[in-house]
């Protein structure tokens, strides 16, 4: 997502959409804003990509074209006093910093492709523990951040490893990418990063707040081609940009927000931490995207997990500001669940559809659906789970799956939430939430129900582009926007009370426990034996095929009704 404020400007990346909004400063009105779809890239299973390149045309796009919008309103876009950036926290880039090019496309964080690395890695700490580097990073060692990503890259890609070697070689995450290219490029553009960004690396002591020379010795990463860390608000250079006004004309034309500082940069989590202004100790938010992000604010001093939570930078609001830090659980599969149903099954048109389709039946009838596509994050950290569907009848249709695919974003949620719980010693009486899902009142109403407390939701539920923006108008030097509690504007919030008894909503979640652990341990980075290497092929081969014939048979059933599954079995047989 890039959004701009008014008087300020927002960059927000968000997987494959990317938009940029306007809003008014003193009311936090939303005014206009302009967004396109960045493809992503799947050149392998478990690989995801993008190419940084698309990216920055996409910020050229949206910044102009919402310009362009604002003019009609009749509002100046002189009144635009700052640019601020939120973005994936651990996509990872690496650039020439002499012609500006990508060396690779951007790795996003939900890739696996490192999973030999990161087995690597634990392999080498004492006692085997992926927890070895946490009291210093907050992390467990993961495919999930951005320093085994950038070990990939220079493990598998010779540009990358020659623009290293001649010292041409420039890593960021998308914020690092964006503020460099927008604020000159190879002509001087300023290679930085804020403190919430850098903590998702693994490269960044979270109690130092710099770099770690022992963590980048650790991965063996050079620590030269690491941007600068700075605070999450404050000035870090002045937009200077062009871009081609028509691709079939080759001159270019300067942009419309040249000269604009660039005052705010915080990672996604943190900008909708902000934007739900949970500024105390205690307060914690939910945000339902591609993934899902719950935020604890635990105050100035980092407190470590005992129960799979990650230990994170919430924010730094200015230079000479405290840090405040987060307990966060992270839960790589919820809007990306709905998307799934709509590319790889076909099951609905658009996202919007599962909520009419999952309200149809009003129930999974027992069916569970673990979406661990790309492993288990918190509480697990389990990177060898794999996506289950269990609790299947005959009786069971589209409605079921798709009910079965909402709640699995609830529990999930409900994992992370009692992990948080246990952390802190108290437990949250109301959840806020946020993020793109959250339009989908079914969902919430079941986020209530698997909870059992109420879920409180933002009248303007993006609130990521809110807390960037809030970021850069209170920066030093512009100072637009006040972030004193007393001059904050008031959210109307719509409330979900749960409307099912606990015990029910016990028994559903034991449930769901249960078809977890049938996920766990399913895949292995290790070869098969020569021996069995042929046999286990076979077996394979013959079980996705018995699969395929059962999902074949149980969408062709649930689409035309009274067809029987076991008949239609019998005669694939």
């Amino acid at each position: 997502m890039f959004c701009i404020f008014f008087p300020f400007i927002i960059i927000c990346i968000i997987l494959h959409l990317f938009s940029f909004k306007v809003f008014n400063a003193k009311t936090a009105e939303l005014l206009s804003h302009h967004q396109v779809e960045i493809k992503q890239k799947f050149p392998k299973e478990g690989w995801v990509e993008q190419d940084p390149k698309e990216i920055l045309q996409s910020v050229y796009e949206c910044m102009e074209k919402t310009c362009e919008k604002l003019s009609q309103l009749g509002i100046d876009i002189a009144n635009i006093k700052a640019v601020g950036v939120s973005n994936q926290r651990e996509t990872t880039v690496v650039w020439d910093k002499m012609t500006g090019d990508p060396l690779y496309n951007a790795i996003v964080w939900l890739d696996l492709r490192t999973q030999s690395t990161v087995e690597r890695l634990i392999n080498r700490t004492p006692g085997k523990n992926k927890n070895h580097l946490k009291h210093r990073t907050g992390l467990p060692i993961s495919t999930y951040f951005s320093a085994v990503k950038l070990r990939w890259l220079m493990d598998n890609v010779e540009e990358v490893r020659r623009a290293i070697s001649s010292g041409r070689a420039m890593f960021g995450t998308i914020d690092s990418w964006l503020i460099w290219s927008l604020t000159g490029g190879k002509n001087g553009g300023v290679h930085c990063t804020d403190v919430t960004n850098a903590s998702r690396t693994m490269l960044f002591n979270i109690n130092t707040l710099d770099w770690d020379p022992e963590l980048c010795q650790f991965f063996d990463i050079p620590m030269k081609i690491l941007p600068k860390v700075r605070s999450s608000s404050e000035i870090y250079g002045l937009m200077i940009y062009s871009f081609k006004r028509f691709f079939f004309f080759p001159y270019q034309k300067s942009g419309s927000l040249t000269g604009v500082p660039i005052s705010g940069c915080l990672g996604d989590q943190s900008a909708a931490l902000v934007g739900q202004m949970c500024f105390q100790d205690g307060l914690a938010k939910n945000t339902y995207g591609t993934g899902c992000f719950l935020l604890y604010n635990t105050g100035q001093k980092p407190v470590m997990s005992e129960h799979g939570l990650l230990t994170t930078v919430a924010y730094k609001l200015g230079r000479d500001k405290p840090a405040f830090y987060a307990l966060e659980g992270s839960v790589a599969i919820a809007g990306a669940v709905v998307c799934w149903l709509k590319d790889n099954l076909g099951i609905i048109q658009s996202a919007g559809d599962v909520e009419k389709l999952a309200a149809l039946v009003g129930t999974s009838y027992g069916c569970y659906f673990v979406p661990a596509f790309s492993g288990l994050y918190a509480p697990y950290w389990e990177p060898s789970a794999r996506g289950i569907i269990c609790g299947l009848t005959q009786f069971t249709n589209r409605s079921h799956l798709a009910f079965a695919a909402l709640e699995a974003v609830c529990f999930q949620t409900r994992e992370i939430l009692d992990a948080m719980n246990r952390d802190s010693g108290i437990p949250l009486a109301q959840l806020q939430v946020d993020g793109g899902m959250t339009s989908n009142k079914l969902l919430m109403q079941l986020q209530a129900d698997i909870l059992c407390i109420p879920v409180v939701k933002p009248s303007m539920p993006e609130t990521t582009a809110l807390g960037a923006a809030m970021a850069a108008g209170a920066a030093e030097g512009v100072r637009v926007w006040s972030l004193d509690p007393k001059d904050l504007t008031a959210v109307t919030c719509e409330r979900f009370e749960p409307q099912i008894n606990p015990e029910e909503s016990e028994l559903r979640y034991a449930r769901w426990k249960k078809a977890v652990l049938k996920a766990m341990d399913w895949e292995t980075s290790e070869p098969l034996s020569n021996g069995n290497a042929a046999a286990g092929q076979r077996s394979l081969t013959v079980a996705v095929a018995v699969l395929c014939v059962r999902a074949a048979c149980l969408l062709h059933h649930s689409r035309t009704p009274g067809v029987n599954v076991t008949e239609c079995l019998r005669t694939l047989r």
